[in-house]
């Protein structure tokens, strides 16, 4: 019988770090990265989240010094989310010109002017039932939710932010605040959309992390995570209300939507690697069951590989203090 070889040998291009190096496809870079950031009024110290190791509520008297370092490590965006103490049925403390969503996109610009701020457009963490804009009996109202988004829009752009990131999850909401916006001459303030977000069990974490007070859960309003076809549509259909930029929520059991929305869309893509993602990688390293360097870096690289343009994940700080 005659010796058969191997005519292809892939491995000859992974046979040393340098080849593999200089075969790698995908890469990703600090300036990728988004860094959502919890910031609590009326506290005086940071508050671990303990779902989260390394994360904390930033006290709103911290942030400047805050995005200070995070300017200083190499970090250009992030997204911010506050955790107020002025709840009411529907969450007015958003568009209050002195309120915590003005505030918080008001210091970062002020401290840090090139800093990228993206804020986070919604009403859960000012509402006092917990859900992402007006109830009508047990059901949130749309219509009426989009006209406060609006509002809360306009606010965030007044204060100074460069994105404006709906994510309450209205049909017609991208359309609503962009109005909006170009009717308070916002016309150059973008929209990234949470244009394709599922109702996920990974979200877990941020309930503690943004102090929400929802009992139930948002089902009929974010995305079935079964549905691959419809979460293309919800994209589309941003991209058609006027989205600068889209975005899939959570990001790394989504893969193949990311995917699916990156070859029907040439829109800049995003993609959010939620709470429970980020703490269940966080988990295992100090249980000692991964690396979690290695999986962290792993799990970023498919996230770009998929085809996603930002990531958005708790991560940045690691990956800004420990290099790529």
């Amino acid at each position: 019988m005659s010796n058969v070889f191997p005519v292809s040998r892939p491995r000859r291009l992974r046979r040393s770090e340098s080849l593999r190096s200089v075969f790698q496809e995908t890469e990703f870079r600090l300036q990728d990265l988004v860094l959502p950031i919890f910031v609590e009024e009326g506290i005086d110290d940071f508050v671990p989240i303990t779902s989260m190791p390394g994360v904390n509520r930033i006290p709103e008297s911290r942030l400047a010094s805050e995005i200070e370092r995070y300017a200083r490590a190499g970090i250009r965006s992030v997204m911010t989310f506050g955790v107020s103490h002025h709840l009411d049925a529907a969450g007015s403390d958003t568009w209050n010109e002195n309120g915590l969503v003005a505030r918080m996109a008001r210091i970062c610009k002020d401290t840090v002017p090139e800093m990228i701020v993206m804020s986070d457009t919604c009403f859960c963490e000012y509402t006092s039932h917990g859900h992402c804009g007006v109830l009508h009996g047990e059901a949130v109202d749309n219509d009426a939710t989009l006209v406060n988004l609006g509002r809360q829009a306009v606010v965030a752009a007044q204060a100074g932010a460069d994105f404006i990131a709906p994510s309450a999850a209205m049909d017609g909401q991208v359309q609503a605040i962009r109005q909006a916006l170009d009717a308070a001459g916002f016309d150059q303030t973008s929209i990234m959309a949470y244009s394709t977000k599922f109702a996920s069990a990974l979200y877990g974490p941020f309930r503690e992390a943004g102090g929400t007070a929802l009992k139930g859960d948002r089902k009929a309003y974010q995305m079935n995570p079964m549905n691959r076809r419809e979460a293309v549509r919800e994209s589309l259909l941003d991209e058609q209300e006027g989205a600068d930029a889209l975005m899939v929520k959570p990001a790394g059991a989504y893969l193949d939507i990311i995917r699916d929305i990156r070859e029907a869309s040439r829109l800049p893509l995003a993609a959010y690697q939620v709470s429970g993602e980020y703490a269940m990688i966080k988990f295992g390293g100090l249980a000692g069951a991964i690396d979690e360097a290695r999986v962290m870096r792993e799990s970023l690289g498919a996230i770009k590989r998929a085809g996603a343009d930002l990531i958005l994940t708790y991560f940045a700080m690691d990956i800004a203090r420990d290099g790529l």
